[in-house]
């Protein structure tokens, strides 16, 4: 019973973060790999990393013991990201 306190978080962790996390990388991947010859190369390699991506932090969070290293992890993640995604589309990067 000492866990039961750590089940919300838990899954607020491995359900919508880390699926927001995932779309992220993906989404920040596409901005840093090379468009190749048919130039869709930068969109098509994410996509089809997506479900190895998320399964990657998947596993990661909801196998870690400890829950704070966790989040720190998949928040740097998608903070990390999230910035190169903003950067992009405000121009920042060309």
């Amino acid at each position: 019973m000492v866990f039961a306190n750590w089940r919300w978080p838990r899954i607020f962790l491995v359900g919508p973060l880390v699926f927001l996390s995932t779309f992220l990388t993906v989404c920040g991947a596409s901005v840093y790999l090379p468009a190749g010859p048919a130039r869709i190369d930068n969109v098509a390699i994410p996509l089809v990393l997506f479900p190895a991506i998320w399964a990657l932090l998947f596993f990661y969070s909801y196998l870690d013991s400890r829950l704070i290293r966790a989040y720190t992890v998949v928040l740097l993640v998608l903070g990390a990201n999230l910035a190169l995604v903003l950067l992009h589309i405000s121009g920042g990067s060309q």
